[in-house]
C-alpha cells in the first residue's frame, strides 16, 4: 500500500516541520528567524541545517516526514470547526508569541478568534473545597461579565469551575494537556463540548496525542502566556497551579491569589504566592482595575483608531449612577468616591469598561470625562 503524498502547501510545510524530533519550539522559532519560513528550512543543504545548529539526526529526520501523519492533521483542519494556527497567523495571540517558547502551531476548536481576546487565567487545587468551587465560580463570572475571557487548563477541581462560572456570563478557553481531539479527563466530555459552542479548545499536541505527564507542564505556559494575568483561588503548596503561577511571572503577567482560611490546607499555596509577591484580592473588580493598563493596550491592538463600539446592552446601574455623579466637567477618583459613596476599586474597574465602550474618555491627571 503506498503512502499518501505530502500536501504541498505552506501550512504541511510548518506541520512536517513541527513533527521533526529535536526541533522543539525554541529551535523552530530559531530556524523560521534564520531561513525566512518552514518551506525555506526544509529546502535548505545539508551544510545549512548543520551551520544552524541542527544534528544529524535532526537533519535526518526532517529529510524523512511521516506523510500519513501530516494527511491526517490536515484533515483535522479541513473540519468545519478546527483551525490550525501557526507563528505567522494574524489569529495567533498576540502576548502568547512574545514568550521565549511559543508554540510553532496551535490546534483550536471553536471561536478561534478568541484568542486575541484579553484573557485571565484561573487556576488551582484539582481537591478544591466547596468554598473554594463557589468563589472561584464567582470570580469567573464577574470577570467574564467584565468582558474578559477565562482560560483554563480543564481539569477537575477549580479548572473545570473556572469554566463553568464563565460559560454562565462569557466566554472561556480551555488548553488541553493533549491532542485537540481528545478530551481529557474523561468526566468533562460535556463540558468541553458547551466550551465549543461557547468559546475555544486549544492545544499545541497535535491531533491524536494521548494525555502524557510531561504535557502539563507544557500546557501550563500556554494558561499563563495567553493571559493577562493568572488567579489562584484555591492551592496547596505542592501544586501545579504555582508552576503556572511562576511561569507568569517569568513571563511578565500579573499574578493574583486569594486568601483563606489559616487552617485550610488548600489555601497555603495562595498565601506562598501573596508572601512572594502576588496581589491579594478578594473582590473581582480589584484584579481588574489592576489589569487595567493590559486591557487598554489590547484594545487599542485591536481597534486601531476604530471607534469603540457602544455597550449594546447599556450601562449598568452602577455605571449609569457614576456617569450622573461625573456631571459635564472633569472629574477625579476622589471626585466619584466622595459623590457615590462607591470604593475606588469598584469605580475604577466601572470606568474602564465605560471607557473601553466609549462612554467616559480618561484625561491627563488621572481625570475623566463622559462623551455620551
Amino acid at each position: 500500500m503506498s503512502l499518501p503524498l505530502i500536501e504541498d502547501s505552506p501550512l504541511a510545510d510548518w506541520v512536517r516541520l513541527s513533527l521533526v524530533p529535536g526541533i522543539g519550539c525554541r529551535t523552530y522559532r530559531k530556524l523560521i528567524e534564520t531561513f525566512g519560513s518552514p518551506s525555506a528550512v526544509l529546502s535548505a543543504s545539508q551544510a545549512q541545517l548543520g551551520q544552524a545548529g541542527l544534528k544529524p539526526a535532526t537533519i535526518a529526520a526532517l529529510r524523512a516526514p511521516d506523510p500519513a501523519l501530516i494527511s491526517a492533521i490536515l484533515a483535522w483542519a479541513n473540519q468545519p470547526d478546527a483551525h490550525l494556527v501557526t507563528l505567522a497567523d494574524a489569529r495567533y495571540p498576540t502576548l502568547l508569541a512574545q514568550i521565549h517558547d511559543p508554540p510553532q502551531i496551535l490546534y483550536v476548536r471553536g471561536q478561534v478568534e478568541l484568542l486575541c481576546d484579553p484573557q485571565i487565567a484561573i487556576v488551582g487545587s484539582r481537591n478544591p473545597t466547596p468554598a473554594g468551587v463557589e468563589i472561584t465560580q464567582f470570580f469567573a463570572r464577574r470577570l467574564a461579565e467584565f468582558g474578559l475571557v477565562v482560560t483554563s487548563g480543564l481539569a477537575i477541581g477549580i479548572d473545570g469551575a473556572a469554566h463553568e462560572g464563565a460559560l454562565e456570563r462569557g466566554e472561556t478557553i480551555a488548553v488541553l494537556g493533549t491532542g485537540p481531539d481528545r478530551v481529557y479527563p474523561a468526566r468533562h466530555r460535556d463540558l468541553a463540548r458547551r466550551i465549543l459552542k461557547q468559546g475555544a479548545l486549544v492545544s499545541e499536541f497535535p491531533p491524536g496525542c494521548g494525555a502524557l505527564a510531561k504535557h502539563f507542564p507544557r500546557r501550563n505556559r500556554l494558561i499563563s502566556g495567553m493571559s493577562l494575568g493568572v488567579l489562584v483561588t484555591e492551592a496547596a503548596l505542592q501544586s501545579g497551579s504555582l508552576i503556572t503561577a511562576r511561569l507568569a511571572l517569568e513571563q511578565g503577567r500579573k499574578v493574583f491569589a486569594i486568601p483563606g482560611s489559616i487552617r485550610n490546607p488548600m489555601a497555603r499555596g495562595c498565601h506562598a504566592l501573596i508572601r512572594e509577591g502576588a496581589e491579594l484580592v478578594e473582590d473581582p473588580a480589584e484584579l481588574i482595575a489592576e489589569l487595567a493598563p493590559g486591557l487598554r493596550a489590547a484594545l487599542k491592538r485591536e481597534i486601531g483608531d476604530v471607534p469603540p463600539p457602544q455597550m449594546a446592552s447599556g450601562l449598568s446601574p452602577e455605571q449609569s449612577q457614576l456617569l450622573v455623579a461625573m456631571g459635564h466637567d472633569p472629574v477625579t477618583l476622589d471626585d466619584l468616591t466622595r459623590r457615590t459613596g462607591l470604593p475606588v476599586e469598584q469605580i475604577n474597574a466601572a470606568l474602564l469598561l465605560m471607557e473601553l465602550a466609549g462612554h467616559v474618555s480618561s484625561l491627563p491627571g488621572g481625570r475623566y470625562t463622559r462623551t455620551t
